[in-house]
């Protein structure tokens, strides 16, 4: 697994478009797996900070459990539309996924910090001209690559 200080410094043009499309608006989207192995689907806010990604909730929060339980998440940037009389104008949308490294302790009520161990970063955007899709996504130990759809 990689922090994202790995990832800045294997492909930072990268990181920086990622970083972009994170920064977007405040509320990001995670995926957590629950107790009986289906998704759920939250709200979070995210700080890239120190060479890592964080994320913090309530100790008691159904998310934290979730995390405690099982650490694989997904994590999406916020969601905007791609400006209608340029599509190929827009950044795109960045997806990270990977496990929480964290406060394991559930018996207070503070709020709870923990950091991802990345496993796979992707930004999705429309290519120029706009009449396909790009997807970069870079792993730890592969690298950077590059998919166009039609």
């Amino acid at each position: 697994m990689a922090r994202w200080a790995d990832l800045c410094t294997a492909e930072p043009a990268f990181a920086q478009r990622v970083r972009r499309a994170f920064d977007v608006a405040r509320h990001k989207t995670i995926a957590t797996v629950r107790r009986d192995g289906s998704p759920r689907i939250s709200g979070i806010e995210v700080e890239f900070a120190h060479g890592d990604v964080w994320i913090g909730t309530m100790s008691d929060a159904v998310k934290a459990r979730d995390l405690r339980r099982d650490p694989r998440l997904a994590l999406h940037s916020p969601t905007v539309d791609p400006p209608p009389d340029d599509p190929g104008a827009w950044e795109g949308e960045a997806k990270l996924a990977g496990s929480v490294s964290g406060p394991s302790d559930s018996s207070s009520a503070t709020p709870r910090r923990f950091t991802i161990d990345l496993t796979e970063v992707v930004l999705t955007r429309i290519g120029a001209p706009a009449d396909h899709l790009v997807i970069e996504s870079w792993h730890p130990g592969r690298g950077l690559e590059r998919v166009e759809r039609r």
